[in-house]
C-alpha cells in the first residue's frame, strides 16, 4: 500500500494516524474540513492535506479520490455522538455511505472503517447514552458489507487519551468495560491497511496483552 486517504484526518485518531502512515513512507491525503487545520501536520513529502467535504454530492468526494490517486480508504470521521442526530445522521451515516459509493466510483478497493463498541448489538443501545450514534454506526457498517469493497470495520472499545502501550485485545467475550487508547486504534489501523488477511472481516478492540503486529 503505498498511498491512503485519510477522511477525518484533523480527529484525534487521524492526527496520529497520518503521522504513523507517513512514517511507514506511505503517502496520505489528508481529509480536511478547514484549511487552517493543515497547520497541525508536519510538512513533509509523504503528507498532502485536501480539503474535503463529506456533506458534498457523492460525484464531487469520488472527484477528490480520483484526484488522490489514493489506493485506500479510511473512514475516520464522526460526530462522536456530541454534536447532535442531524449531524450523526449526515457523517456517521450518510457520509460514510457516500464515501463507499465514491470509493467504488474512483476504482477504489481497499477501505477502513472505524467504527464503535455496541454497533453490531442492538441490546446495549438504548442504555449507552449514544444511542442514535450507534444505530448510525450499525447501518453504516451494515451497508460497507454489503458493497464489493475490500473493507476492514474496527469497533473500539471506549476511547482515551492515555499513551498506547501496542498491545490489544481483539474480539473480547467479557462483558466488563472495554477501552483503549486512541493511539492503539490508529496503530491498528496502520497495521491492517494493507494486511489482507483483515479483508471483509469485523474486530472489536480493547486494550490486551497481544501485540498489535500479531493480532492480525
Amino acid at each position: 500500500m503505498n498511498s491512503v486517504f485519510v477522511i477525518g484526518a484533523h480527529g484525534q485518531i487521524g492526527q496520529m494516524l497520518v503521522s504513523k502512515l507517513a512514517t511507514k513512507k506511505i503517502k496520505v491525503y489528508a481529509g480536511l474540513r478547514r484549511k487552517e487545520q493543515a497547520a497541525v501536520f508536519p510538512t513533509t513529502d509523504f503528507i498532502q492535506p485536501l480539503l474535503f467535504d463529506l456533506t458534498s454530492s457523492i460525484k464531487e468526494i469520488a472527484a477528490a479520490f480520483r484526484k488522490s490517486q489514493a489506493k485506500a480508504i479510511v473512514f475516520s470521521a464522526g460526530s462522536g455522538g456530541k454534536t447532535g442526530d442531524d449531524q450523526t445522521l449526515l457523517i456517521d451515516l450518510d457520509g460514510a455511505v457516500k464515501s463507499m459509493i465514491a470509493a467504488q466510483a474512483a476504482g477504489i478497493k481497499r477501505y477502513v472503517m472505524v467504527s464503535s463498541i455496541g454497533s453490531d448489538n442492538r441490546e446495549v443501545w438504548a442504555k449507552s447514552g449514544l444511542q442514535p450514534y450507534l444505530i448510525a454506526k450499525h447501518y453504516a457498517d451494515e451497508e460497507l458489507q454489503r458493497t464489493q469493497l475490500d473493507y476492514t470495520i474496527l469497533r473500539p472499545g471506549m476511547l482515551t487519551n492515555v499513551p498506547g502501550s501496542g498491545m490489544i485485545e481483539v474480539n473480547p467475550q467479557s462483558n466488563r468495560r472495554i477501552s483503549i487508547p486512541r493511539e492503539d486504534v490508529a496503530a491498528v489501523i496502520a497495521t491492517v491497511i494493507d494486511n489482507r488477511t483483515t479483508y471483509k472481516k469485523s474486530y472489536t478492540l480493547g486494550s490486551g496483552e497481544i501485540p498489535i503486529q500479531e493480532a492480525f
